[in-house]
């Protein structure tokens, strides 16, 4: 059995191990001392000054004393300025149209309606048929004018039974073929006798002209018709 054996460290090892802790511990002073040499100056760089105590003396001249102010007052060119209102247009007066008086008799000598009319239209202005009323709708009422009289035999079988001598008068609108229709009642005489009746039931027979305006026929106006009754005394 083999006894173990120790072998004592050589004597370079502890020497070097010296060396090298002195080395390191060197190294650390240098850093501190590095670093508190930075940290002293910027302590002495932001260090304060404090206020000297030397006396300044300023030679200036001293400013002369200022007026004293005045309290301003609003100038014309600081009021607000007011504007001028605009004033309204003057309205321009219509021109004056050029007049012509005339005397009542060169007004009446001017109606052309009176100017000369040629033959033919003065014919014509003559057949012309006159207005004489208002027709019950309102429309202008002509003098009937017969194309053909009834007969006694036509009237008679319409006549009331013991009718008196008297008059009817109707209105009816004329049509083609010098008819007449849509007739209208106007008045008895004498009163209640009903003499109106008798015509206007009678005059589907009636042959009447139509009025006329500047030689045409107006078919369709209105026309007046009386038919007179005479009954004859008893003997």
């Amino acid at each position: 059995m083999r006894s173990a054996t120790y072998r004592s460290a050589p004597a370079w090892d502890a020497a070097s191990f010296r060396r090298r802790g002195s080395g390191l511990g060197l190294a650390v002073g240098v850093t501190v001392v590095i670093v508190l040499v930075l940290l002293g100056l910027g302590a002495s760089q932001y260090r304060p000054k404090t206020p000297g105590t030397a006396l300044v003396v300023d030679l200036l001249p001293a400013p002369e004393a200022a007026a004293p102010t005045q309290p301003k007052t609003a100038t014309a060119a600081a009021r607000p300025r007011l504007q001028p209102r605009p004033s309204k247009p003057t309205p321009r007066m219509p021109k004056p149209l050029d007049m012509l008086i005339l005397t009542p008799e060169e007004y009446a000598a001017s109606d052309i309606s009176k100017l000369a009319k040629t033959p033919e239209e003065s014919r014509q202005a003559a057949n012309d048929s006159q207005a004489i009323g208002r027709a019950p709708n309102g429309e202008l009422l002509y003098g009937a004018e017969w194309a053909r009289k009834p007969t006694d035999t036509e009237l008679a079988g319409y006549l009331p039974r013991n009718a008196p001598s008297g008059w009817g008068l109707v209105a009816c609108r004329t049509i083609a073929g010098h008819r007449v229709e849509d007739c209208v009642e106007l008045e008895n005489y004498p009163a209640g006798s009903r003499l109106a009746g008798a015509v206007r039931q009678a005059a589907w027979q009636f042959r009447v002209r139509p009025p006329r305006k500047n030689g045409r026929e107006l078919v369709g106006a209105w026309v007046q018709i009386r038919i007179e009754y005479f009954r004859e005394p008893a003997k």
